[in-house]
C-alpha cells in the first residue's frame, strides 16, 4: 500500500466514525459507494445503501452520545479492519459499550464498497428494548 492510498484509506476511516460520533449522516452517505453491500452479524444477506444509511440514521436518532474507542486498525491493500468499542447512550438513559470488528474495503474511487460487520447483537438489545 503505497502513502497515499494510505492517507486516503485512513482518511475515510477518520471520516466514517467522526461523522457517526458528530450525527452526521450525510457524510455517511456520500463515503458509502452507490453500490456498497454492508453484512453485519445476524443479516442473511448484505444491505445495500439505503438501507445501511437507514439504520445508521435510525442508531443516531436513538442516541443521544456516541463515542469510539479505537483498540485496533490494521491498514491492507484495499482497506482496514478495525477493532473497536462503541459506547452510546440511548435517549432512555441506556448505556451501551459494545465491542465490534469491522472490516471495510474501498473502491477505486475512494468510497466505501463493502463493510463487514461482527458483533454481538446482545450489546445492543438494551436500545432496541428502550425504542419499544
Amino acid at each position: 500500500m503505497s502513502e497515499t492510498e494510505l492517507r486516503t484509506t485512513a482518511g475515510v476511516a477518520d471520516r466514517l466514525f467522526d461523522a457517526i460520533e458528530r450525527g452526521d449522516i450525510t457524510t455517511v452517505e456520500q463515503l458509502f459507494s452507490p453500490a456498497v453491500a454492508v453484512w453485519k452479524t445476524g443479516d442473511e444477506r448484505p444491505s445495500d445503501r439505503a438501507r445501511s444509511v437507514r439504520i445508521i440514521a435510525w442508531f443516531i436518532n436513538a442516541t443521544l452520545e456516541r463515542r469510539y474507542e479505537i483498540l485496533d486498525r490494521q491498514f491492507f491493500d484495499g482497506g482496514f479492519v478495525q477493532q473497536h468499542v462503541l459506547h452510546a447512550t440511548g435517549r432512555t438513559d441506556v448505556l451501551l459499550a459494545v465491542r465490534v470488528c469491522i472490516v471495510i474495503k474501498l473502491d477505486s474511487d475512494g468510497l466505501i464498497s463493502s463493510v463487514d460487520e461482527y458483533l454481538d447483537p446482545a450489546g445492543i438489545a438494551p436500545l432496541l428494548a428502550a425504542g419499544r
